[in-house]
């Protein structure tokens, strides 16, 4: 989850608006991503249980 907007990544679900292939593991998600909401680094996001 992105600590600051609340936006919450799937691994199902992937990002393959910005390049994330759905399926996607968090740690495979490269370190130059950010979040498609608020653009904060991936170093910005905390894992959380759904």
């Amino acid at each position: 989850m992105c600590l600051i907007c609340g936006w919450i990544y799937s691994e199902a679900d992937g990002d393959p608006e910005h390049g994330i292939a759905p399926g996607t593991a968090w740690p495979d998600v490269s370190i130059n991503w950010t979040c498609p909401e608020c653009g904060a680094r991936k170093e910005d996001f905390e894992m959380v249980q759904i």
